[in-house]
């Protein structure tokens, strides 16, 4: 525990709501909710107008409907977000060597690793500065919290909320503790405050009242000591610069139950390619191929598959996961899978697709003798690769050949509404389009940091390439840290 509040933590307010607010001038001051927009989609991030209806991150989109009609509903941007993210964590390294980033819109950072002095005047002035250059830098805002350890510095920037400052001072830590619900301390999930609960526990206070060995009793040696710790405010973890990856996976949730079993493997085959492709961006190769399937009922099942060896192959992981999911009963239908790597390494393991087609090779020597080679089609008689559907999800963006860059406020009945606006312009016109228009595009997202000056269209995709390739659920896509 330090002497003076030189760990700052940060929470961007509302990150990916406020994000598309200041992208799209016609929803500032305005109910938006960023998520899955399907019938069983989840809420990432609801706006603070959105809040004030009783829309909260991770409630079902469908609720959140019913609770705020009004609201805009849009499919997530990552692009966006990551880059806005990278603005905001770069000013934080500019402050210390040792940044912590939690998440896209959270981090910690060790203010002494980079020399400011250990007085609250001195990490105050720091901290406030930094709330001033985000918002120069992204249009942004972000909530500060300065304390003498991790834990309460996260707690004072929960209180800052939205777009504030708050220091605790050290010494007033117990203080300021006692009268909070259990569930405010790290580590306490629904299932251990239940158990707090039916011993009488639900302030921090009692939990510190319980005494240690109590908690132990209840929680085990390494939970209950951890808690009781930090019910007394003491907290020693270190910000580290680093937080290295254990796993990388994805998954979607389809808005009708999948009961054919080939369209299950074949969401099961995408889904580890996307995998495998996020591994591969990290720079990164795994040993462990892990698969989650949940059935119509929630029941949620996972299968695991350890290599011999890391690997970043797409055909081993799609073998791996297929052979896992096999071992699944799928008939009664499916809401949602998911692949992940985990086991990371940074090489892999050269041999291994070898040692899958030998393995292949054995069997079909088994089965009756190798299968006969497939006919090469002569290059002219290759027919043309169909070109995907468009698919016009809400808040993805659009350039249109006369009316430029424009986002999509929804489709449906073969028609797309269209508002054209950029983030540096009024709030813009509504048009509305034939979804096969020619003359309109899927785009990429207009930069929040150029300012006015930025190009005034975004760049085009391929016509081939679909927007609802990047839409999915908004925690549809994870490098886990945890």
């Amino acid at each position: 525990m330090r002497r003076a509040p030189t760990i700052l933590h940060l929470d961007m307010d509302a990150f990916y709501a406020s994000a598309e607010q200041a992208a799209k001038p016609s929803l500032r001051g305005k109910p938006v909710v960023v998520g899955g927009i399907g019938p069983r989609g989840v809420v990432a991030t609801a706006s603070y107008e959105a809040r004030v209806f009783g829309v909260r991150s991770a409630m079902p989109t469908a609720q959140a409907r019913r609770l705020c009609p009004n609201a805009a509903y849009l499919t997530p941007r990552f692009t966006l977000y990551r880059q806005v993210s990278d603005a905001v964590m770069q000013l934080l390294r500019a402050l210390s060597p040792l940044v912590e980033p939690l998440s896209l819109d959270e981090a910690f950072v060790d203010l002494e690793a980079g020399g400011v002095p250990a007085e609250s005047a001195a990490a105050r002035a720091v901290g406030e500065q930094l709330r001033r250059d985000i918002r120069v830098v992204t249009g942004l805002t972000g909530s500060v919290g300065l304390a003498g350890a991790k834990m309460l510095a996260k707690i004072a920037s929960e209180a800052a909320k939205p777009d504030g400052l708050v220091v605790i001072e050290p010494g007033t830590e117990r203080e300021l503790l006692e009268p909070m619900p259990v569930r405010t301390l790290p580590g306490v999930g629904p299932a251990t405050a239940e158990t707090l609960r039916r011993a009488g526990i639900h302030t921090v206070a009692e939990t510190a009242e319980a005494g240690e060995a109590e908690l132990v009793r209840l929680l085990g040696k390494a939970h209950g000591a951890g808690l009781y710790a930090m019910a007394m405010g003491q907290d020693d973890r270190p910000v580290v610069a680093e937080r290295d990856a254990k796993s990388v996976s994805v998954e979607d949730t389809f808005e009708v139950d999948l009961t054919d079993r080939t369209r299950v493997r074949n969401e099961m085959l995408r889904l580890a390619d996307r995998c495998v492709a996020r591994l591969r961006a990290a720079g990164r190769s795994g040993r462990t191929v892990v698969i989650k399937v949940r059935n119509y009922d929630f029941s949620t099942l996972t299968r695991s598959e350890t290599l011999r060896g890391p690997t970043d192959d797409p055909a081993v992981v799609r073998e791996a996961a297929v052979r896992l999911l096999e071992t699944v009963d799928t008939t009664g239908g499916v809401r949602l899978l998911g692949v992940g790597v985990s086991g990371l390494a940074d090489f892999t393991q050269e041999d291994l697709f070898a040692q899958l087609a030998t393995e292949r090779e054995a069997e079909e020597r088994s089965a009756g003798g190798a299968a006969e080679p497939a006919a090469e089609v002569p290059a002219g008689e290759r027919e043309a690769a169909p070109e995907l559907p468009r698919r016009w999800h809400p808040g993805l963006d659009v350039v249109h050949e006369e009316f430029g860059a424009g986002w999509v406020q929804g489709s449906g009945v073969g028609r797309v509404t269209v508002r054209f606006e950029t983030p540096w312009s009024a709030p813009g016109r509504v048009r509305t389009f034939a979804v096969d228009d020619p003359a309109l595009r899927p785009g990429e997202p207009l930069s929040l940091l150029g300012g006015p000056d930025q190009p005034s269209a975004p760049a085009i995709r391929p016509k081939s390439v679909s927007p609802a390739d990047e839409a999915g659920s908004a925690a549809g896509e994870e490098i886990s840290s945890r």
